[in-house]
């Protein structure tokens, strides 16, 4: 059951991540064919900027976190025991580097990993998380922020804020680009032999355009809050195999469904990182907008594979 939960959230993040690039094909094409007379060379601009958002996000992501999110770093055993040498022990039984602990002083309850592989880790936790969960809890907490880390979701995060703005950024510079480009070239229009086919072929390559640059930063928000809600499940489980007691993870979880009250100081970009949304916003109808999936939800899921 475990496994298959596993195996099911991974191909629902291939999907997703289809999507993604689904999203820049469709601006590349455009890009080309109105801008340059080459769909291929609008293809390879588009993959370019993908590529270097990617790599700026993915080399830099722990250190513009925890700046953004106010953590401090924990630099040895006597200054958080517990959450030492419970981080400890987890990364022993995974098998991964031992990570960076940071500590954000605020009175909510939360935590999340971040980085780009188990080799560039760190996990944080909030001072209300340490003092509101007991050993057991903490550990259940701590696991599936260390599975996070073992799965390589933590790389997945990153890569899909890194798509998703590039997404954003591409369509701004259609956005004021497109004011000054006249929609159509009447002598290449003319001078082509497809005619009039090719004169319809290239409409539609610009009504897509226009839609993407219009409604993709849209749908690349809906996509990313689908990874993070996705990833969740996927520790949720990992977490409870890796500690053999499901019970303290689902007491954690217990204890932050009961916790309104939201965090002082948030990152909103990174907010889907934290393994209870850290602003407490109001849940939608069809949780499409949602950072993380329901507590009730992921509960269920975990009596159901462990129970």
């Amino acid at each position: 059951m475990i496994y298959q939960q596993i195996d099911k959230n991974k191909r629902k993040t291939y999907l997703i991540f289809t999507i993604f690039f689904i999203i820049l094909a469709g601006i590349g094409s455009f890009i080309g064919d109105f801008f340059m007379d080459n769909i291929w060379g609008g293809l390879i601009i588009t993959l370019v900027v993908a590529v270097i958002y990617t790599l700026i996000t993915y080399f830099q992501s722990t250190n513009i976190v925890m700046q953004m999110n106010g953590a401090k770093k924990v630099n040895s055993a006597e200054e958080a025991p517990d959450l030492w040498h419970i981080v400890e022990d987890l990364t022993m039984v995974a098998d991964i580097p031992f990570p960076d602990i940071y500590i954000i002083q605020d009175d909510s309850p939360n935590a999340f990993a971040t980085g780009r592989d188990p080799e560039h880790a760190a996990v944080a936790v909030t001072t209300g998380l340490y003092k509101m969960m007991n050993r057991e809890e903490l550990e259940g907490v701590l696991a599936h922020e260390i599975s996070h880390v073992k799965n390589y979701d933590i790389r997945v995060s990153t890569i899909s804020i890194a798509l998703s703005s590039a997404i954003v950024f591409l369509s701004y510079m259609i956005g004021n680009a497109y004011r000054f480009v006249l929609p159509f070239d009447d002598d290449r229009d003319r001078n082509n032999n497809g005619g009039g086919s090719w004169v319809a072929i290239r409409l539609v390559l610009w009504l897509i355009g226009i839609l993407f640059m219009i409604l993709g930063p849209f749908i690349a928000s809906l996509v990313q809050l689908a990874i993070s809600r996705n990833r969740e499940y996927l520790a949720d489980v990992s977490g409870a195999e890796l500690t053999r007691n499901p019970q303290g993870l689902i007491n954690a979880l217990e204890k932050l469904k009961a916790s309104t009250k939201p965090m002082k100081k948030v990152d909103e970009a990174s907010a889907a990182l934290y393994i209870d949304d850290p602003m407490k916003k109001k849940k939608h109808f069809v949780h499409l907008f949602d950072t993380h999936p329901p507590l009730d939800d992921r509960i269920a899921a975990l009596k159901k594979s462990f129970m």
